[in-house]
C-alpha cells in the first residue's frame, strides 16, 4: 500500500465534500428563485448536485475499466444513503415526512431499486435499459417540479399576496459560479479517489466491488450526509429527507443509466452484485416504507436502529472480502438474532402507530362533525 494512494483518497474526499458543499449551495439558491418549496429542492436540485460525485467516480471507473467499481459506488451509496444518512440526520432531529413523499417518491425509489435488479440479472446493464432507467429519473424529476409549482402557485392565489421569504437568495450570477467550481472540484476529487481505491484494492487483493461498496461508496455520499445533516439541524426536515430519497433516484437513473449509455456494450453487474448488495439495497428502500407510512417520521430510535443496521451491512461485507473466521458467527448472529428482531420491532410499530392514526382520524372526524368527544 503506497502512501501516495492513500494521500489521493483523503485529497480526493476533501475535494469531494468542497465541491458538493459549493454546488448545493449554487443549486439552491437558484432553485429558491423559481419557488418550489424545500422538499422538491432536496428531490430535484440538492439530490443531483450531491450524486455528482457518484456520477463522476462512475463514469471515471466505467472508462478505467473497473466497473465492478462503479456498480459497487451506486449500490453502496443507495445503501449508505437510507441507513447512515438518514439515520445519523434522524438522530440530529426527528424527521418529518411529507405526504407527497409516501405517496409518490419513495414507491418511485423502491420501484426503480426493483427495476434495477430486474435489468441486472442476465449481468449486464444494456445500452436500452440504462436509456429506460434515465428516461424514468428524469420523468419523474419533471412531473416533481412542474406539480410542485402549480402548487406553490395555487398557494399563492389563496394567499393573495406573496409568499414570505426568509432571505434573498444570491444573485444568479454567484450561483451559477459556485456550480462551475463545484462540478471542477467534484470531478477533480472523483478522479483522485478513484484511482487510489483501485491501486489499493489491487495491492490488498480485495475486489473493486467491496471497494466501492464500502470505502468509495461513503466518500462519495458524504455530501448528501453533509446537505441533510445541517438541514436537520437547521430544522429543514423535508430538505433533509428529499435529498435522501431523490439522490436514491439519482444514483439508479442518472449515475448507473448514463455510464450504461455511454460504455460500448452496456455495463457488466458482478454476479456478488446481483446476489447479494443490490436485494439488500432493495431491502433498505423496502425497510423505509412501514418508518415514513406510520407517523410520516422517521423517529430517532428508528434512526439509531438504520445505523446500527448500516454498520453491520459493511463489517459483513468486509468480513466476506477478507474471508475472516468471524464471518461464519457474525452471520449466525444476523440471521438469527439481529434481523429477526428488527423485523418484529419494525412490526409491532407500525401497527400500534397505525392504531394510533386511525383514532386521531375518528376523533378529527367526530370534531369535525359537532360531536363531543371524552
Amino acid at each position: 500500500m503506497d502512501l501516495l494512494d492513500i494521500a489521493r483518497i483523503v485529497g480526493g474526499l476533501i475535494l469531494l465534500v468542497g465541491g458538493g458543499e459549493l454546488l448545493v449551495r449554487g443549486a439552491s439558491n437558484l432553485a429558491a428563485r423559481i419557488g418550489i418549496s424545500p422538499l422538491v429542492v432536496g428531490l430535484t436540485v440538492v439530490s443531483v448536485a450531491t450524486s455528482a460525485p457518484e456520477l463522476a467516480v462512475t463514469v471515471g471507473a466505467v472508462l478505467d475499466g473497473q466497473p465492478d467499481l462503479a456498480v459497487g459506488n451506486v449500490v453502496g451509496s443507495n445503501i449508505a444513503n437510507v441507513l447512515l444518512i438518514l439515520g445519523v440526520a434522524a438522530l440530529v432531529l426527528p424527521l418529518v415526512v411529507r405526504e407527497q413523499l409516501v405517496k409518490v417518491d419513495v414507491p418511485v425509489m423502491v420501484g426503480l431499486s426493483v427495476a434495477l435488479l430486474l435489468v441486472a440479472l442476465d449481468g449486464q446493464i444494456s445500452t436500452a435499459e440504462g436509456c429506460l432507467l434515465l428516461a424514468a429519473m428524469i420523468a419523474h424529476t419533471v412531473v416533481t417540479v412542474v406539480v410542485s409549482r402549480r402548487a406553490h402557485r395555487k398557494e399563492l392565489r389563496k394567499r393573495r399576496a406573496p409568499a414570505p421569504r426568509e432571505g434573498e437568495p444570491m444573485r444568479t450570477p454567484l450561483a451559477l459560479l459556485l456550480l462551475v467550481v463545484g462540478v471542477v472540484l467534484l470531478v477533480s476529487g472523483a478522479n483522485l479517489l478513484v484511482a487510489g481505491a483501485v491501486n489499493i484494492a489491487e495491492a490488498l487483493g480485495i475486489s473493486g466491488l467491496v471497494v466501492g461498496l464500502t470505502v468509495v461508496a461513503v466518500g462519495t455520499s458524504l455530501p448528501e450526509l453533509a446537505a441533510s445533516v445541517i438541514a436537520a439541524a437547521r430544522g429543514q426536515r423535508d430538505l433533509a429527507v428529499g435529498n435522501v430519497v431523490g439522490s436514491c433516484i439519482a444514483n439508479i437513473g442518472l449515475v448507473l443509466g448514463l455510464p450504461a449509455i455511454i460504455s460500448s456494450g452496456g455495463l457488466p453487474v458482478p454476479h456478488p452484485a446481483i446476489a447479494l448488495d443490490i436485494p439488500f439495497m432493495i431491502a433498505t428502500s423496502v425497510a423505509l416504507v412501514p418508518v415514513v407510512f406510520t407517523g410520516f417520521t422517521v423517529a430517532r430510535w428508528e434512526g439509531g436502529m438504520f445505523v446500527l443496521l448500516y454498520a453491520a451491512y459493511t463489517t459483513f461485507v468486509v468480513l466476506n472480502a477478507t474471508r475472516h473466521e468471524a464471518l461464519q458467527g457474525f452471520e449466525l448472529v444476523m440471521v438469527l438474532f439481529v434481523l429477526p428482531l428488527v423485523g418484529i420491532t419494525l412490526l409491532v410499530t407500525s401497527t400500534f402507530e397505525v392504531g394510533v392514526l386511525a383514532e386521531r382520524r375518528r376523533v378529527r372526524e367526530r370534531v369535525e362533525a359537532g360531536e363531543s368527544v371524552p
